[in-house]
């Protein structure tokens, strides 16, 4: 297949219409196929942030009645933690068997009696949080995601393994139901499909669909659950092969990317006439590959949550801001009680606002204030931009 060239700009503005482009909530996972969940929640968790800057109306927590109620997402192991079609449980039978991380299978062989226990409550009393058991044995390692209880740990270890799913949250917290009771009927008892390689052509596929224009090289966190270094270049040449991926060189400099097919037509289309400025989580899949977004955008994103604070550049969560077809700007702010409180906002170097921006700014920064159900905003005394 012939590689396509393209320019920087032609690139910015692809991403920008691909990722932008106004839709509902199911359309986002009709186009993205995954959104990242993590559980942090200055301004909205990182699925809410991902969808506010796509849904027009969007409020937080807006998500849970499609996951809990109308069962169109579930909570699955995917790049990492994520909210994924429903539709996807028998096609990912592969991550629960294969790639669900290592120290799950280890904590189901060393503790062999709790899960059953664990079982025989959920059958009895209905979908359980680890919250529900009497042990509460804390384990020496505190790592968050092993769990600090031996019970949260096999709860984790079942839930990547698929023995049980998600039914409901209730201030992020898990509860737990068997899958046969959460998952539907048609879904369920869809034939698990047996070809490996079938299964990893269709991830990477999933891959690429989240980004939209991705490197094959990127870095190694995106390919989670997506096998070895070869089984995934075999899988992009069948994937060119059959059309679902394009081959683009992008940029003077030629960098190869690869194009899913479903982000192609929005290569061509102008960027809307009436743009909105955009606050973009820190997981949005639009910023996976840090080095892709330095190539195309000339913007330097690290999420620096968990480094130290005097190792710190920016801020604890700080939101990438977009415009157009190019970052602005990023802010570090939180929702205390009915405040949303900006306590820095830096521009980029590149970026000279005008009344234009500043308009946009503001508006944005309304729509973000509905998003959380804030009553006021508070801003730092650098930015004056008279928003309420």
């Amino acid at each position: 297949m012939t590689t396509i060239q393209i320019s920087q700009e032609q690139a910015q503005r692809l991403l920008a219409n691909y990722h932008f482009t106004p839709t509902d909530l199911p359309g986002v996972f009709n186009r993205l196929g995954t959104v990242q969940y993590d559980p942090l929640n200055p301004v909205g968790r990182n699925v809410d942030l991902v969808l506010q800057a796509r849904v027009p109306g969007y409020r937080v927590d807006d998500w849970q009645p499609a996951a809990y109620t109308d069962r169109l997402i579930y909570d699955s192991w995917d790049k990492q933690a994520c909210l994924v079609p429903i539709s996807d449980w028998a096609m990912r039978s592969h991550v629960r068997e294969l790639y669900r991380p290592y120290h799950d299978r280890e904590i189901m062989e060393v503790d062999p009696q709790t899960a059953p226990a664990v079982l025989a409550a959920i059958d009895a009393r209905g979908p359980l949080s680890s919250l529900e058991f009497e042990d509460r044995t804390r384990m020496a390692d505190q790592n968050s995601w092993y769990g600090m209880t031996n019970v949260k740990r096999v709860l984790r270890a079942m839930w990547v393994s698929g023995i049980v799913v998600t039914h409901h949250r209730k201030s992020g917290r898990h509860y737990y139901d068997r899958p046969e009771r959460v998952i539907p009927t048609q879904h369920y008892n869809q034939p698990i499909h047996p070809d490996a390689e079938a299964y990893h052509r269709w991830i990477i596929a999933r891959r690429y669909q989240a980004v939209g224009l991705l490197r094959p090289n990127a870095e190694s966190a995106v390919w989670s659950a997506c096998g070895s270094t070869a089984v995934r270049k075999q899988a992009v040449l069948q994937l060119v092969e059959d059309g679902t991926l394009l081959p683009v060189q992008v940029g003077e400099k030629k960098n190869l990317y690869y194009l899913h097919r479903h982000a192609l037509p929005y290569l061509d289309t102008p960027l809307p006439a009436d743009p909105e400025v955009k606050f973009l989580g820190p997981l949005d899949s639009m910023l996976w590959d840090r080095k892709a977004i330095q190539q195309i955008f000339s913007f330097d994103y690290l999420w620096e949550v968990y480094k130290p604070v005097a190792q710190r550049r920016w801020g604890y969560y700080v939101l990438p801001v977009f415009y157009k077809d190019r970052f602005i700007a990023r802010l570090d702010s939180r929702l205390n009680a009915k405040t949303w409180t900006i306590f820095n906002w830096w521009w980029e170097d590149n970026c000279q606002p005008d009344a234009e921006l500043y308009h946009a700014i503001k508006q944005a920064m309304q729509r973000f204030k509905r998003y959380l159900g804030a009553d006021t905003i508070q801003l730092p005394e650098h930015l004056i931009l008279n928003p309420s």
